[in-house]
């Protein structure tokens, strides 16, 4: 019998850095059953505040009342946890990136479909309501045909040494990206420099060229002397920029500006700037309720397999 959303448990594999924020989520949302980390206190901590046991992850795949995982292990494991999860007849949410290899990504999804269970990657921008907005102009036509699009992703700090910037940052603005394109590049180029420690990129620019024409530009770094998280896309009707450093209606705003080519010289008319209402909610949980309503067949899962592999293949490109 299909469960419903109400009745759904939830074991969330990973406590560390992000994976509280999972445990949080899914705790609220009321389906977490249990938490799993090699490293003990991480756990016996979120069992303490959450109420709920620490287990193995062995212990969770043979436990039959529990639906689904949550994986936030290290990215180079996602696959192979995933896979065991699959094979033990879980759903499985796996943040991001899906794999380090396209091969790993596509095991998974093979495992997922022997199954006939959901895999869903957490590619947490697609959730953003600033975003899902942003989606559905481009979708709806309202910037006209996309001409070329940037994201910025930009700080200091959280430095890594296990993965560069480019593997930590970029997979959000690739997701979206692609999702606003709609197709996937057919060349990617990247380049990046190495300044804190050797061999792992502190910052990353990727330029991506799409078969109907459009291009986009990434830029990411943890080596920033301020936060920057702005996406803007430019259509032949208007421009619109997604930044979600920005404060409140300010995080989506629209620009209706012109081009005059009738004279010798193009002339810019510029318009006042729009700022579009979006809706309420935390991205994370909207993500975090979007798994459990695909599990529960009530939605078909945004951020699937095909589509973090296409990310990946832009990352691996």
């Amino acid at each position: 019998m299909k469960r419903t959303v109400t009745n759904l448990k939830i074991a969330v594999v990973g406590c560390g850095y992000w994976g509280k924020n999972l445990v949080r989520n899914f705790s609220e949302l009321g389906v977490l059953a249990a938490v799993v980390d090699g490293h003990e206190p991480s756990a016996m901590k979120m069992s303490e505040i959450y109420n709920v046991p620490v287990k193995t992850f062995e212990e969770v795949l043979d436990d039959a009342s529990i639906d689904g995982l949550v994986i936030a292990a290290p990215a180079e494991i996602h696959a192979e946890l995933a896979i065991r999860g699959f094979e033990a007849g879980k759903h499985i949410y796996v943040e991001k990136p899906i794999a380090l290899t396209v091969n790993d990504a596509e095991l998974a999804k093979a495992a997922a479909n022997k199954a006939g269970k959901i895999l869903m990657v957490g590619h947490l921008l697609q959730y953003h309501p600033a975003f899902e907005k942003l989606l559905s102009m481009v979708k709806a036509g309202e910037l006209g045909k996309l001409q070329y699009a940037y994201s910025h992703r930009l700080s200091l700090g959280k430095f890594r040494v296990e993965e560069n910037a480019l593997w930590s940052l970029a997979p959000h603005d690739a997701s979206m990206i692609l999702a606003l394109f709609g197709e996937e590049p057919y060349k990617v180029t990247a380049t990046g420099s190495a300044f804190i420690t050797k061999g792992v990129e502190d910052e990353c620019r990727l330029d991506l060229e799409f078969p109907d024409g459009g291009r986009a530009h990434i830029f990411v770094s943890w080596l920033h002397p301020f936060k920057e998280q702005r996406l803007t896309i430019i259509g032949d009707k208007a421009s619109a920029v997604f930044e979600d450093s920005a404060q409140g209606q300010e995080k989506l705003r629209l620009y209706r500006h012109k081009i005059d080519t009738s004279g010798v010289v193009p002339n810019p008319i510029k318009a006042d700037v729009e700022y579009i209402e979006f809706g309420n909610g935390e991205p994370l949980k909207q993500e975090c309720q979007h798994f459990l309503d695909a599990m529960s067949g009530i939605v078909k899962t945004r951020t699937d397999a095909d589509e973090a592999i296409a990310v990946l293949k832009v990352l691996k490109a």
